[in-house]
């Protein structure tokens, strides 16, 4: 069985102006600085809130110096009314923009209604979005949850199942194969894949039968497995009956330019993992999709989840994927993705030495001489926030229904601080 990481891993709404049908007006001098209403109930300053987080809160993250009170679209505003571009999409939660208001209201609407059943009880939203799901992604089934490592999670114990009763594998000599620099959450069974010190380093021991070669190396992939088959991975999968896995939390709907990012080489993966922007970053929504073959694996008691398939998810997730299509977000983060990386490969050498991505899902490395998290406070400083990822890489990953005129603004940002560097 065998699980890719999230592609382009290593480099990683409720528009002001959407691409169809939100309302375009334009904005005033005021607002390109800040909003009225982002400073009304603050009571506590940036110093302040940061102190209260070190004090009560664990020390698991570093986060950029800016503590934001407020978002809408492409922005946020920080609780002194100072207005940033989003450049990084809450790790690509946040495909269709901040507080999108379709997604919003159907938030809204069934929270009034109703939230929460179990799977103890049959609901009358949770087939209606399953048929949704299935119908847009050509699988037979889906398995809701709740966060994208719960979806990584689910896709290994399928795909485990899957082995024994299907496949006929001895028991528990099943073997998941992941490639070097996957990242897919951290969880025991996540940090057991990684080649990361940071994330499995003093959390051992480690899920057995998990096993990593390099990325997109065939031979490798064959030499792990037994196989010996010169074709793809999904070839090399179906001709012996392997489970390819791909994870799509990050890259999936719509951020990479397609739908799936698995679609510009036009294959079909056995299990598929979603989540982040299946929820457009309003509430935890995360899937897995196969058909029956593997799906059916699974019987009553086997795997579940208080939280998933709520109702309340189900209507978030439902409008989420509505919005993507309704507003053509692929096709738009394929041209502004485009264009975005057409002027950082402008910028000069002795900054940055490589540009990477697909679609709006775009990278930087800069040189060793220079420190990322510099130049991430200084695109701070200019409007525009992002965060550097393994110490010397930044990520670039706006909302998706940002628009050639805000496009061209953050290059001039980028553009400006690179070269103050």
């Amino acid at each position: 069985m065998l699980r890719l990481p999230r592609q382009f891993q290593v480099i990683g709404g409720a528009c002001r102006r959407s691409l169809n049908t939100q309302e375009m007006r334009p904005r005033t001098a005021l607002e390109t600085r800040t909003h009225p209403s982002s400073q009304q109930g603050v009571s506590l300053n940036f110093q302040e809130i940061m102190e209260r987080e070190a004090k009560f809160g664990a020390h698991n993250y570093k986060p950029i110096p800016v503590a934001i009170s407020r978002a809408k679209g492409i922005y946020m505003w920080d609780v002194e009314g100072k207005r940033y571009f989003d450049f990084l999409s809450a790790y690509s939660a946040v495909n269709q923009g901040h507080c999108h208001p379709k997604i919003i209201q159907a938030l809204q609407e069934q929270a009034a209604i109703l939230t929460l059943t179990s799977r103890a009880f049959y609901n009358d939203v949770l087939g209606e979005y399953e048929e949704y799901v299935t119908s847009l992604l050509g699988y037979d089934k889906i398995l809701p949850m709740n966060t994208g490592v719960e979806g990584g999670e689910t896709a290994c114990k399928l795909a485990r199942k899957w082995g024994y009763l299907v496949k006929g594998i001895p028991k528990d000599q099943a073997k998941i194969i992941f490639v070097h620099n996957n990242f897919w959450g951290r969880t025991l069974s996540a940090v057991s894949s990684s080649s990361d010190a940071t994330a499995y380093r003093d959390f051992g021991p480690y899920m057995p039968g998990f096993s990593l070669i390099p990325y997109d190396d065939l031979p490798a992939l064959e030499a792990g497995t037994d196989l010996r088959c010169d074709a793809g991975i999904r070839e090399l999968c179906s001709h012996h009956n392997v489970l390819w896995i791909a994870d799509e939390v990050q890259t999936g709907l719509a951020r990479t330019g397609r739908r799936l990012a698995v679609d510009y080489e036009n294959v079909r993966p056995d299990i598929l993992i979603l989540g982040k922007a299946l929820s457009g970053g309003v509430y935890p929504v995360s899937a897995v999709l196969a058909d029956n073959e593997v799906m059916m694996c699974i019987k009553p008691g086997e795997h579940g989840s208080t939280y998933g398939g709520n109702p309340l998810g189900c209507k978030v997730g439902l409008a989420a994927l509505q919005v993507m299509e309704e507003e053509k977000l692929a096709e738009n983060a394929e041209k502004m993705g485009i264009l975005l990386r057409s002027e950082l490969f402008k910028l000069p050498k002795e900054v940055v030495s490589l540009v990477r991505g697909r679609g709006l899902l775009n990278a930087i490395v800069i040189n060793k001489e220079f420190d990322a998290w510099d130049v991430c406070l200084q695109l701070k400083n200019n409007g525009l926030l992002a965060k550097p990822t393994h110490g010397h890489i930044i990520r670039f990953a706006p909302p998706l229904c940002i628009n050639e005129e805000e496009i061209k603004e953050c290059i001039d940002i980028i553009k400006n601080t690179i070269l103050s560097f």
